[in-house]
């Protein structure tokens, strides 16, 4: 049985969790396994006209049946962690299943701290961070002074780990911020009553994967965040502390690249981002502010605005080759239902050179100007289209072209929120 991939292809908030709702239902999954990112990601589902947010947890918890894997790549917030649990539970979703890495990084307070204080040192120059600690606490971890799951249980050792870390914090804190200096006390105190209500769901997860593998289960990997967030592959250093691309998920999630069978792109119909950056498609008109709020462009997790552009098919491709995608889900068709031209990305312009793809450098890209072609409009409500034939000819022709500029075969093209606002255009 295969494990797939679905991860974002565009700088996120693309509506991976509607993939990942949909192929939960349609397909006996197994598992739904997270392997990056923090709370900083969020998901939004709507099943029967309710509508579910998620943000540290797989969105595929929303589905029966399924195991829920939060791996060892992702940092975790206690806190917000049995915040979501506690608020699913109350709308009535089942979360027993739900397991947790132990070598997971903590989000500890003192890693929201620190980056809230940065973002604002930082001034019209920032990154544009949720202010969730996601940054520090990945960065912690690379400079070997992180704390893990597992620590939580050992109060020494984790007692050893945050005096480490809080060493060269709390001089920066003080000297440079001037911030009162963190007690170690207190953060070992807040982590460890989180223990036993933690310790239940805390696995190998990299061996329970690598197993249901071995037994022909099916799991699905969700992406958080995105292709253009990557720390590598992204537009740096206005992305996110990890790599949410596909060869991210593998390192995440404990397994080999030979294990994965497919990978699945999510791309809106149209661009959106939030925070800073460059961004060649992005609309300061008229058309910007309708993309705004026919699609409710607002961040899930952070209530931030998104920033709204065209299409951009030199994006696509980009993710098409630095994830090997074998095929594209494409959503959010509908919010362009009145419009009467809609432009698309095909290249860039940069010094007066055409270029197809992505730009070396983070001054070329900064420099880039799209290049556009034009499609007629269909002007008339899809949401009720269940089936390819029924979109208008003009919509048919738009996701046809859409599927030859960006580099794979769309699998299916959301019309709405629902579930059920589906079509499959490339059943597989």
């Amino acid at each position: 049985m295969p494990a797939i991939i679905i991860l974002g292809a565009q700088w996120g908030d693309e509506g991976k969790g509607k993939a990942t709702d949909l192929l939960a239902t349609t397909d006996d999954i197994d598992y739904v396994v997270r392997t990056s990112g923090g709370h900083n990601a969020g998901h939004t589902i709507v099943v029967d006209g309710k509508k579910f947010a998620t943000h540290l947890l797989p969105s595929g918890i929303i589905t029966k049946g399924a195991t829920c894997v939060i791996g060892n790549g992702v940092v975790v917030s206690p806190e917000a962690l049995f915040r979501e649990l506690d608020l699913l539970h109350e709308q009535g979703v089942e979360t027993a299943d739900l397991l947790v890495s132990a070598n997971a990084h903590v989000i500890a307070s003192y890693h929201s701290t620190i980056d809230k204080v940065t973002e604002r040192f930082l001034g019209n120059k920032k990154i544009g961070t949720t202010g969730r600690g996601i940054g520090p606490a990945y960065a912690d971890k690379v400079n070997r002074v992180g704390i893990r799951i597992a620590d939580i249980f050992d109060e020494k050792i984790l007692t050893q780990k945050v005096e480490a870390a809080l060493e060269t914090r709390n001089h920066l804190l003080s000297k440079v911020y001037n911030r009162r200096a963190i007690e170690v006390g207190a953060v070992v105190e807040e982590l460890t009553s989180y223990a036993e209500r933690l310790r239940p769901m805390v696995a190998d997860t990299s061996l329970l994967i690598n197993e249901a593998l071995d037994a022909d289960k099916t799991v699905l990997f969700e992406g958080a965040q995105a292709t253009m967030l990557d720390v590598d592959h992204g537009t740096y250093p206005f992305v996110t502390s990890s790599n949410p691309v596909a060869g991210g998920v593998c390192v995440g999630g404990g397994i080999g690249p030979t294990r994965i069978d497919r990978v699945v792109g999510v791309i809106k119909a149209y661009t959106t981002r939030v925070g800073s950056g460059p961004f060649p498609t992005e609309l300061f008109d008229a058309d910007g502010e309708a993309l705004q709020r026919i699609g409710g462009e607002v961040g899930v997790s952070t209530g931030r605005t998104r920033r709204c552009g065209w299409y951009d098919a030199v994006i696509a491709r980009y993710a098409t080759r630095v994830n090997g995608l074998t095929e594209f889900f494409l959503t959010k068709l509908d919010v362009l239902d009145s419009w009467k031209r809609i432009p698309v990305c095909v290249a860039y312009e940069i010094d007066g050179q055409r270029v197809e793809e992505m730009p070396m450098t983070q001054t070329e890209f900064h420099h880039a100007t799209p290049v556009y072609e034009y499609f007629e409009g269909w002007q008339t409500d899809i949401s009720g289209c269940r089936t390819f034939e029924e979109l208008p000819a003009n919509a048919q022709t738009y996701v046809k072209a859409l599927e030859e500029l960006s580099g794979a075969p769309f699998w299916g093209v959301g019309v709405g929120p629902g579930r059920e606002q589906t079509i499959v255009v490339n059943p597989v």
